[in-house]
């Protein structure tokens, strides 16, 4: 039905596209591998230009990395390593996974509205992840990055569900993440300036 309309259609690529992208915020490879994974079992399409994401090379090269990306996270210190490469590394999935739903409009188009959208949604998710992280950092000693990693990674694996099983659900969950994540950092970096004023103070 969709394919006889053509808007319809890029909409909903373009809902697609935004899930994904913020999944990529949350987790670099998590989504990757569940593009990967579900183009593999043929769940969903996938597109000549991006078939190289349905080969067995990638399935595995994709969950090795999550698994590391997952773990490494956990780890004190390699964690605040991992936030500097974060975001560039976030916004190129984001791009690349935005692209791959968009396909058939034209490389321009195609990768301009990419590092748009699906850039823009994955560096804003993980810019704000990796400063809640600091913030967390320096009011908790660390202990609170823990719930930060699980957060990113349980909200990796959900949009990636969503936003090839519900991406209509997928657009207004991002809307919302993005939402909260402004507010949490906010309030975040409020309360580390008012730690440093006072070790400055005393």
């Amino acid at each position: 039905m969709l394919e006889n309309v053509p808007y319809l259609s890029y909409i909903l690529s373009a809902f697609i596209g935004i899930g994904l992208a913020a999944a990529s915020g949350f987790r670099v490879f998590l989504p990757l591998f569940a593009v990967s994974l579900a183009s593999y079992f043929h769940w969903i399409p996938m597109s000549e230009q991006f078939e190289w994401l349905t080969g067995l090379p990638t399935l595995i090269t994709t969950a090795i990395a999550t698994v590391v990306e997952v773990l490494a996270y956990y780890i004190p210190f390699i964690d605040h390593l991992l936030d500097t490469v974060s975001v560039p590394l976030a916004t190129i999935a984001g791009s690349l996974l935005f692209a791959s739903q968009f396909a058939g409009i034209g490389s321009f188009s195609q990768w301009g509205l990419a590092l748009i959208a699906g850039g823009g949604t994955a560096a804003t998710i993980s810019s704000g992840f990796a400063g809640i992280r600091a913030a967390s950092t320096a009011t908790t000693g660390g202990l609170g990055n823990s719930v930060v990693g699980t957060t990113e990674t349980a909200g990796a694996g959900i949009m990636s569900i969503l936003a090839m099983a519900a991406p209509v659900i997928a657009v207004i969950f991002t809307i919302i993440t993005i939402v909260c994540i402004i507010i949490l950092g906010r309030k975040a970096w409020k309360k580390l300036r008012s730690r440093k004023k006072r070790v400055h103070h005393t």
